[in-house]
Protein backbone atom coordinates (compact mmCIF):
# COMPACT_ATOMS: atom_id res chain seq x y z
CA UNK A 1 0.00 0.00 0.00
CA UNK A 2 1.16 3.48 -0.88
CA UNK A 3 2.37 5.61 1.68
CA UNK A 4 -0.57 7.82 3.50
CA UNK A 5 -1.82 10.95 1.88
CA UNK A 6 -3.77 13.50 4.42
CA UNK A 7 -5.78 16.36 2.13
CA UNK A 8 -6.71 19.45 4.15
CA UNK A 9 -9.16 21.34 2.65
CA UNK A 10 -11.68 24.53 3.53
CA UNK A 11 -12.57 27.84 2.30
CA UNK A 12 -10.03 30.38 1.36
CA UNK A 13 -8.28 31.95 4.01
CA UNK A 14 -9.37 29.55 6.79
CA UNK A 15 -5.72 28.79 7.48
CA UNK A 16 -4.78 25.99 5.63
CA UNK A 17 -1.29 26.72 4.43
CA UNK A 18 -0.78 27.33 8.12
CA UNK A 19 -1.27 24.10 9.23
CA UNK A 20 0.46 22.66 6.18
CA UNK A 21 3.53 24.48 7.20
CA UNK A 22 3.41 23.54 11.13
CA UNK A 23 3.19 20.13 10.36
CA UNK A 24 5.65 19.73 7.08
CA UNK A 25 8.13 21.78 9.56
CA UNK A 26 9.26 23.89 5.69
CA UNK A 27 7.86 27.15 4.83
CA UNK A 28 6.45 25.69 1.49
CA UNK A 29 3.06 26.67 0.88
CA UNK A 30 2.56 30.24 0.47
CA UNK A 31 0.83 32.20 3.71
CA UNK A 32 -0.37 35.68 2.83
CA UNK A 33 -3.66 37.54 3.95
CA UNK A 34 -5.17 37.16 0.64
CA UNK A 35 -8.02 34.74 -0.49
CA UNK A 36 -6.58 32.09 -2.92
CA UNK A 37 -3.49 32.60 -2.38
CA UNK A 38 -2.76 28.46 -2.49
CA UNK A 39 -4.74 27.29 -5.93
CA UNK A 40 -2.73 24.44 -6.81
CA UNK A 41 -2.56 21.35 -4.41
CA UNK A 42 0.97 21.58 -2.81
CA UNK A 43 2.54 17.95 -2.12
CA UNK A 44 5.29 17.83 0.77
CA UNK A 45 6.02 14.88 3.19
CA UNK A 46 5.97 14.65 6.88
CA UNK A 47 6.21 12.57 9.53
CA UNK A 48 4.28 11.71 13.12
CA UNK A 49 4.98 9.05 15.91
CA UNK A 50 7.34 7.55 12.91
CA UNK A 51 5.14 7.50 10.30
CA UNK A 52 5.73 9.39 6.73
CA UNK A 53 2.62 10.50 4.91
CA UNK A 54 2.36 13.18 1.87
CA UNK A 55 0.70 16.30 3.32
CA UNK A 56 -1.52 17.92 0.09
CA UNK A 57 -2.39 21.77 0.71
CA UNK A 58 -5.32 22.82 -1.68
CA UNK A 59 -6.98 26.06 -3.09
CA UNK A 60 -9.80 27.14 -1.39
CA UNK A 61 -13.50 25.82 -1.88
CA UNK A 62 -15.77 27.94 -2.47
CA UNK A 63 -20.02 26.90 -4.03
CA UNK A 64 -20.63 27.86 -7.43
CA UNK A 65 -17.27 29.77 -7.95
CA UNK A 66 -17.80 31.99 -11.35
CA UNK A 67 -13.79 33.52 -11.81
CA UNK A 68 -12.11 30.84 -14.39
CA UNK A 69 -8.97 30.55 -11.24
CA UNK A 70 -11.15 29.80 -9.18
CA UNK A 71 -13.12 26.79 -11.10
CA UNK A 72 -10.27 25.36 -11.50
CA UNK A 73 -8.91 25.52 -8.02
CA UNK A 74 -12.54 23.90 -7.56
CA UNK A 75 -11.38 21.03 -9.36
CA UNK A 76 -7.87 20.84 -8.07
CA UNK A 77 -8.95 19.84 -4.41
CA UNK A 78 -11.43 17.79 -5.94
CA UNK A 79 -9.01 16.10 -7.30
CA UNK A 80 -6.71 15.51 -3.97
CA UNK A 81 -9.66 15.13 -2.54
CA UNK A 82 -10.05 11.59 -4.11
CA UNK A 83 -6.17 10.90 -3.85
CA UNK A 84 -6.29 11.21 -0.48
CA UNK A 85 -6.57 8.53 2.67
CA UNK A 86 -7.54 10.93 5.29
CA UNK A 87 -8.87 14.23 4.98
CA UNK A 88 -8.35 17.46 7.13
CA UNK A 89 -11.87 20.06 6.93
CA UNK A 90 -10.33 23.38 8.48
CA UNK A 91 -13.34 25.70 9.28
CA UNK A 92 -12.51 29.05 11.27
CA UNK A 93 -13.69 29.84 14.46
CA UNK A 94 -13.67 33.46 13.85
CA UNK A 95 -15.74 33.52 10.98
CA UNK A 96 -18.87 30.92 12.70
CA UNK A 97 -20.01 27.93 10.86
CA UNK A 98 -20.99 29.39 7.34
CA UNK A 99 -23.16 28.02 4.52
CA UNK A 100 -20.09 27.30 2.60
CA UNK A 101 -19.15 25.34 5.62
CA UNK A 102 -22.31 23.00 5.56
CA UNK A 103 -22.02 22.65 1.61
CA UNK A 104 -18.26 21.31 1.76
CA UNK A 105 -19.03 19.01 4.46
CA UNK A 106 -22.15 17.73 2.71
CA UNK A 107 -19.74 16.71 0.00
CA UNK A 108 -16.66 15.73 2.36
CA UNK A 109 -19.31 12.86 3.41
CA UNK A 110 -20.17 11.36 0.25
CA UNK A 111 -16.11 10.59 -0.45
CA UNK A 112 -16.50 7.90 3.00
CA UNK A 113 -13.59 9.27 4.35
CA UNK A 114 -12.08 9.89 7.12
CA UNK A 115 -13.17 13.36 7.33
CA UNK A 116 -11.77 15.59 11.11
CA UNK A 117 -12.81 18.86 11.58
CA UNK A 118 -10.44 20.80 12.83
CA UNK A 119 -11.47 24.48 14.35
CA UNK A 120 -8.51 26.65 13.67
CA UNK A 121 -7.88 30.20 15.12
CA UNK A 122 -8.58 29.48 18.57
CA UNK A 123 -5.74 31.43 20.41
CA UNK A 124 -6.26 29.94 23.55
CA UNK A 125 -6.56 26.30 25.17
CA UNK A 126 -8.57 25.63 28.39
CA UNK A 127 -11.39 27.85 27.82
CA UNK A 128 -13.33 26.69 24.72
CA UNK A 129 -14.71 29.66 22.82
CA UNK A 130 -18.14 29.20 22.75
CA UNK A 131 -17.78 29.54 18.71
CA UNK A 132 -16.29 25.95 18.09
CA UNK A 133 -19.75 24.13 19.60
CA UNK A 134 -21.61 25.04 17.11
CA UNK A 135 -19.70 23.15 13.82
CA UNK A 136 -21.20 19.83 15.81
CA UNK A 137 -23.97 20.69 13.46
CA UNK A 138 -21.70 19.69 10.70
CA UNK A 139 -22.63 16.23 12.05
CA UNK A 140 -18.41 14.96 11.27
CA UNK A 141 -18.05 14.06 14.86
CA UNK A 142 -16.39 16.09 17.36
CA UNK A 143 -14.43 19.44 16.70
CA UNK A 144 -10.70 19.69 17.31
CA UNK A 145 -9.95 23.31 18.02
CA UNK A 146 -6.66 23.92 17.37
CA UNK A 147 -4.04 27.76 16.44
CA UNK A 148 -2.19 26.29 13.41
CA UNK A 149 -0.08 30.03 13.06
CA UNK A 150 0.85 29.23 16.88
CA UNK A 151 1.05 25.42 16.99
CA UNK A 152 -1.70 24.76 19.60
CA UNK A 153 -2.91 21.41 20.12
CA UNK A 154 -1.14 20.29 16.52
CA UNK A 155 -0.25 17.25 18.30
CA UNK A 156 -3.94 15.91 19.51
CA UNK A 157 -4.50 16.83 15.42
CA UNK A 158 -1.70 14.52 13.93
CA UNK A 159 -2.11 11.83 16.62
CA UNK A 160 -6.06 11.95 15.10
CA UNK A 161 -4.75 11.82 11.45
CA UNK A 162 -2.47 9.07 12.74
CA UNK A 163 -5.68 6.99 13.72
CA UNK A 164 -6.14 6.76 10.67
CA UNK A 165 -3.93 6.14 8.19
CA UNK A 166 -4.07 2.39 6.51
CA UNK A 167 -2.44 0.05 8.92
CA UNK A 168 -0.14 -0.99 6.04
CA UNK A 169 1.76 1.54 4.46
CA UNK A 170 4.87 1.13 2.68
CA UNK A 171 8.67 2.78 2.20
CA UNK A 172 9.30 6.62 1.15
CA UNK A 173 7.84 6.74 -2.80
CA UNK A 174 10.94 9.52 -2.94
CA UNK A 175 13.73 6.84 -2.47
CA UNK A 176 13.34 5.63 -5.67
CA UNK A 177 11.85 8.42 -8.15
CA UNK A 178 13.64 10.39 -10.60
CA UNK A 179 12.97 14.54 -9.47
CA UNK A 180 11.91 16.29 -12.04
CA UNK A 181 11.87 20.36 -12.22
CA UNK A 182 9.70 21.37 -15.03
CA UNK A 183 11.34 24.89 -14.89
CA UNK A 184 10.98 28.24 -17.11
CA UNK A 185 9.72 31.92 -17.39
CA UNK A 186 5.91 32.21 -17.33
CA UNK A 187 3.96 30.98 -19.77
CA UNK A 188 6.39 28.85 -21.41
CA UNK A 189 3.59 25.57 -21.10
CA UNK A 190 5.11 23.86 -17.97
CA UNK A 191 1.88 23.07 -16.52
CA UNK A 192 0.49 22.12 -19.56
CA UNK A 193 3.23 19.36 -20.15
CA UNK A 194 2.58 18.27 -17.03
CA UNK A 195 -0.90 17.70 -17.56
CA UNK A 196 -0.49 16.26 -20.87
CA UNK A 197 1.81 14.26 -19.22
CA UNK A 198 -0.60 12.97 -16.44
CA UNK A 199 -3.40 12.77 -18.78
CA UNK A 200 -5.35 14.78 -16.34
CA UNK A 201 -5.75 18.43 -15.09
CA UNK A 202 -3.93 18.71 -11.97
CA UNK A 203 -2.01 21.85 -12.36
CA UNK A 204 -3.88 25.24 -13.21
CA UNK A 205 -3.52 25.88 -16.93
CA UNK A 206 -4.49 29.16 -18.20
CA UNK A 207 -3.37 32.46 -20.78
CA UNK A 208 -2.31 33.93 -17.75
CA UNK A 209 1.24 34.08 -16.97
CA UNK A 210 2.29 33.06 -13.54
CA UNK A 211 -1.00 31.13 -13.09
CA UNK A 212 1.21 28.56 -11.10
CA UNK A 213 2.52 30.10 -8.20
CA UNK A 214 3.98 27.58 -5.53
CA UNK A 215 6.07 24.32 -7.13
CA UNK A 216 3.92 21.55 -7.61
CA UNK A 217 5.13 18.25 -6.77
CA UNK A 218 3.06 15.38 -8.58
CA UNK A 219 4.08 11.74 -8.03
CA UNK A 220 4.08 9.26 -11.25
CA UNK A 221 4.96 5.73 -12.22
CA UNK A 222 5.63 4.45 -15.72
CA UNK A 223 6.39 0.71 -15.76
CA UNK A 224 8.98 -0.08 -13.47
CA UNK A 225 10.08 3.66 -13.37
CA UNK A 226 8.79 6.24 -10.75
CA UNK A 227 8.83 10.20 -11.03
CA UNK A 228 8.34 12.91 -9.27
CA UNK A 229 7.49 16.05 -11.45
CA UNK A 230 7.85 18.85 -10.10
CA UNK A 231 6.20 21.89 -11.64
CA UNK A 232 7.42 25.51 -11.13
CA UNK A 233 6.44 29.10 -11.00
CA UNK A 234 7.25 30.92 -13.80
CA UNK A 235 10.53 33.01 -13.09
CA UNK A 236 10.22 36.03 -13.85
CA UNK A 237 13.04 39.05 -13.92
CA UNK A 238 13.66 41.02 -10.97
CA UNK A 239 12.20 43.75 -12.27
CA UNK A 240 8.59 42.57 -12.75
CA UNK A 241 8.79 40.89 -9.62
CA UNK A 242 6.06 43.44 -7.83
CA UNK A 243 4.28 41.63 -5.25
CA UNK A 244 5.31 39.59 -2.10
CA UNK A 245 3.77 36.47 -4.16
CA UNK A 246 5.74 36.40 -6.50
CA UNK A 247 8.41 37.02 -4.67
CA UNK A 248 7.90 33.74 -2.65
CA UNK A 249 7.17 31.69 -5.96
CA UNK A 250 10.94 32.93 -7.09
CA UNK A 251 12.72 31.25 -4.09
CA UNK A 252 10.55 28.27 -4.62
CA UNK A 253 11.32 27.67 -8.26
CA UNK A 254 14.92 28.24 -7.18
CA UNK A 255 14.61 25.38 -4.70
CA UNK A 256 12.65 23.10 -6.72
CA UNK A 257 15.78 23.32 -9.21
CA UNK A 258 18.16 22.26 -6.42
CA UNK A 259 16.21 19.41 -5.31
CA UNK A 260 15.55 18.00 -8.46
CA UNK A 261 17.38 15.08 -10.30
CA UNK A 262 16.59 16.33 -13.45
CA UNK A 263 15.93 19.66 -15.04
CA UNK A 264 13.37 20.18 -17.80
CA UNK A 265 14.25 23.54 -19.16
CA UNK A 266 11.20 24.60 -20.94
CA UNK A 267 11.57 27.19 -23.96
CA UNK A 268 8.91 28.76 -26.24
CA UNK A 269 9.27 27.87 -29.28
CA UNK A 270 7.63 31.61 -30.96
CA UNK A 271 10.05 33.54 -28.52
CA UNK A 272 12.83 31.59 -28.96
CA UNK A 273 15.58 31.64 -26.29
CA UNK A 274 15.43 34.82 -24.37
CA UNK A 275 17.68 36.24 -21.44
CA UNK A 276 15.70 34.98 -18.73
CA UNK A 277 15.87 31.47 -20.25
CA UNK A 278 19.40 32.03 -20.11
CA UNK A 279 19.28 32.78 -16.65
CA UNK A 280 16.84 29.92 -15.67
CA UNK A 281 19.17 27.30 -17.66
CA UNK A 282 22.44 29.07 -16.19
CA UNK A 283 21.23 28.26 -12.75
CA UNK A 284 20.53 24.52 -13.13
CA UNK A 285 23.97 23.88 -14.83
CA UNK A 286 25.63 25.84 -11.77
CA UNK A 287 23.79 23.96 -9.64
CA UNK A 288 25.04 20.78 -11.41
CA UNK A 289 21.96 19.08 -12.55
CA UNK A 290 21.49 17.31 -15.79
CA UNK A 291 19.20 19.06 -17.53
CA UNK A 292 16.80 18.54 -21.12
CA UNK A 293 16.46 21.46 -23.21
CA UNK A 294 12.46 21.26 -23.97
CA UNK A 295 11.31 23.60 -27.17
CA UNK A 296 7.55 23.95 -26.39
CA UNK A 297 4.99 24.97 -28.75
CA UNK A 298 6.82 23.49 -32.01
CA UNK A 299 3.83 23.12 -33.68
CA UNK A 300 2.75 26.83 -33.69
CA UNK A 301 6.42 27.38 -35.79
CA UNK A 302 6.12 27.66 -39.61
CA UNK A 303 8.50 25.29 -40.82
CA UNK A 304 10.64 24.46 -44.09
CA UNK A 305 13.67 22.01 -44.64
CA UNK A 306 16.23 22.58 -42.40
CA UNK A 307 14.25 24.89 -39.73
CA UNK A 308 14.29 22.65 -36.73
CA UNK A 309 18.48 22.06 -37.52
CA UNK A 310 18.96 26.13 -37.77
CA UNK A 311 16.90 26.20 -34.56
CA UNK A 312 18.88 24.07 -32.57
CA UNK A 313 22.04 25.37 -33.55
CA UNK A 314 20.73 28.98 -32.52
CA UNK A 315 19.71 27.01 -28.85
CA UNK A 316 23.23 25.57 -28.44
CA UNK A 317 24.72 29.52 -29.27
CA UNK A 318 22.45 30.85 -26.86
CA UNK A 319 23.07 28.34 -24.60
CA UNK A 320 26.73 27.41 -25.01
CA UNK A 321 27.62 26.69 -21.48
CA UNK A 322 25.18 23.84 -21.72
CA UNK A 323 26.01 21.94 -25.20
CA UNK A 324 25.73 18.76 -22.88
CA UNK A 325 22.37 19.01 -22.95
CA UNK A 326 20.04 17.28 -25.25
CA UNK A 327 16.91 19.34 -26.98
CA UNK A 328 13.73 17.93 -27.97
CA UNK A 329 11.21 19.58 -29.91
CA UNK A 330 7.69 18.91 -28.10
CA UNK A 331 3.57 20.14 -28.70
CA UNK A 332 2.48 20.15 -24.71
CA UNK A 333 -0.72 21.14 -26.21
CA UNK A 334 -1.35 18.00 -29.01
CA UNK A 335 1.11 15.78 -27.05
CA UNK A 336 4.08 15.40 -29.51
CA UNK A 337 7.26 13.62 -28.97
CA UNK A 338 5.76 14.32 -25.09
CA UNK A 339 6.53 10.29 -24.59
CA UNK A 340 9.85 10.45 -26.07
CA UNK A 341 10.64 12.90 -22.53
CA UNK A 342 10.86 9.95 -20.21
CA UNK A 343 13.68 7.80 -22.33
CA UNK A 344 15.51 10.87 -22.42
CA UNK A 345 15.28 11.10 -18.39
CA UNK A 346 16.01 8.42 -18.06
CA UNK A 347 19.07 8.35 -20.08
CA UNK A 348 20.57 11.85 -18.16
CA UNK A 349 19.99 10.66 -15.00
CA UNK A 350 22.06 7.68 -15.73
CA UNK A 351 24.95 9.54 -17.28
CA UNK A 352 24.98 11.99 -14.20
CA UNK A 353 25.25 8.50 -11.94
CA UNK A 354 27.64 7.60 -14.37
CA UNK A 355 31.21 5.97 -12.69
CA UNK A 356 34.53 5.55 -14.02
CA UNK A 357 37.27 2.75 -12.59
CA UNK A 358 39.88 4.55 -11.92
CA UNK A 359 42.34 2.75 -13.76
CA UNK A 360 40.02 3.60 -17.14
CA UNK A 361 39.66 7.35 -16.19
CA UNK A 362 43.88 8.32 -16.08
CA UNK A 363 44.11 5.90 -19.43
CA UNK A 364 41.97 8.31 -21.24
CA UNK A 365 43.76 11.80 -19.67
CA UNK A 366 47.03 10.17 -20.43
CA UNK A 367 46.08 10.00 -23.94
CA UNK A 368 44.24 13.47 -23.91
CA UNK A 369 47.87 14.41 -22.94
CA UNK A 370 49.82 12.64 -25.24
CA UNK A 371 47.95 13.87 -28.34
CA UNK A 372 47.66 18.04 -26.86
CA UNK A 373 50.46 18.86 -24.39
CA UNK A 374 49.62 20.78 -21.48
CA UNK A 375 50.20 24.68 -21.73
CA UNK A 376 53.72 26.12 -20.15
CA UNK A 377 54.37 29.59 -18.72
CA UNK A 378 57.86 31.38 -18.64
CA UNK A 379 59.53 27.91 -19.23
CA UNK A 380 57.44 26.14 -16.40
CA UNK A 381 55.04 22.95 -17.72
CA UNK A 382 51.70 21.79 -16.27
CA UNK A 383 52.32 18.40 -14.74
CA UNK A 384 49.15 16.26 -14.68
CA UNK A 385 50.04 12.95 -12.64
CA UNK A 386 46.53 11.28 -12.15
CA UNK A 387 42.87 11.62 -11.55
CA UNK A 388 40.29 9.89 -9.73
CA UNK A 389 36.59 10.61 -9.49
CA UNK A 390 35.20 11.99 -6.45
CA UNK A 391 31.28 12.12 -7.00
CA UNK A 392 28.43 11.90 -8.91
CA UNK A 393 24.95 13.92 -9.52
CA UNK A 394 26.83 15.49 -11.06
CA UNK A 395 30.32 13.41 -11.79
CA UNK A 396 33.40 15.39 -10.06
CA UNK A 397 36.88 14.56 -11.06
CA UNK A 398 39.94 15.48 -8.69
CA UNK A 399 43.44 15.69 -11.16
CA UNK A 400 46.42 15.75 -9.21
CA UNK A 401 49.11 18.65 -10.68
CA UNK A 402 52.10 20.31 -10.28
CA UNK A 403 50.74 24.54 -10.47
CA UNK A 404 47.31 25.10 -10.36
CA UNK A 405 47.87 28.80 -12.11
CA UNK A 406 49.26 26.85 -15.44
CA UNK A 407 45.59 25.00 -15.81
CA UNK A 408 44.28 27.38 -18.63
CA UNK A 409 40.61 27.86 -19.58
CA UNK A 410 41.25 26.12 -22.64
CA UNK A 411 43.17 23.26 -21.91
CA UNK A 412 40.61 22.72 -18.99
CA UNK A 413 37.82 22.68 -21.65
CA UNK A 414 39.95 20.25 -23.58
CA UNK A 415 40.03 18.05 -21.01
CA UNK A 416 36.45 17.84 -20.42
CA UNK A 417 35.54 17.56 -23.91
CA UNK A 418 37.98 14.23 -23.96
CA UNK A 419 36.21 12.78 -21.29
CA UNK A 420 32.78 13.60 -23.11
CA UNK A 421 34.07 12.35 -26.19
CA UNK A 422 34.77 8.65 -24.40
CA UNK A 423 32.10 8.53 -21.70
CA UNK A 424 29.49 10.78 -23.05
CA UNK A 425 28.27 12.24 -19.63
CA UNK A 426 25.04 13.40 -21.97
CA UNK A 427 22.66 16.17 -20.39
CA UNK A 428 25.18 16.41 -16.93
CA UNK A 429 27.70 19.05 -16.41
CA UNK A 430 31.15 17.56 -15.04
CA UNK A 431 33.03 19.44 -12.60
CA UNK A 432 37.09 19.37 -12.68
CA UNK A 433 38.47 19.66 -9.56
CA UNK A 434 42.30 20.46 -9.20
CA UNK A 435 44.78 19.47 -6.65
CA UNK A 436 48.49 20.54 -6.27
CA UNK A 437 51.26 17.89 -5.67
CA UNK A 438 54.88 18.06 -5.47
CA UNK A 439 55.50 14.70 -7.40
CA UNK A 440 53.43 11.83 -8.57
CA UNK A 441 54.60 9.67 -5.77
CA UNK A 442 52.42 11.30 -2.61
CA UNK A 443 49.05 10.03 -3.89
CA UNK A 444 48.81 6.90 -1.73
CA UNK A 445 46.18 9.29 0.27
CA UNK A 446 43.39 8.78 -2.63
CA UNK A 447 44.06 5.18 -2.68
CA UNK A 448 45.04 5.43 -6.01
Amino acid sequence: MAIPIVAIVGRPNVGKSALFNYITGKRISIVEGTPGITRDRIYAEAEWRNKRFIVIDTGGLEPNPRDEIMQQMQRQTEIAIETADVIVFMVDVKDGLTAADHEIANMLRKTKKPVILAVNKVDRLGDMPTGVYEFYNLGLGEPIPISAIHGLAIGELLDEIYNHFPRHGSDDPDAESIKVAVVGKPNAGKSSLINKILGEERMIVTDIPGTTRDAVDTYLERGSDRFIFIDTAGIRRKSKITSNIERYSIVRSWAAIERADVCLVMIDAQDGVTEQDTKIAGYAHEKGKASIIVVNKWDLVEKQTGTLEEYKKDVMEKLGFMTYAPVIFISALTGQRINSIFDMVKQVMGQSMLKIPTGVLNEVISEAVVMVQPPSDKGKNLKIYYAVQTGVKPPVFLIFINDRELMHFSYERYLENQLRKTFGFIGTPIVLKYKEKKSEAVLGEYGC
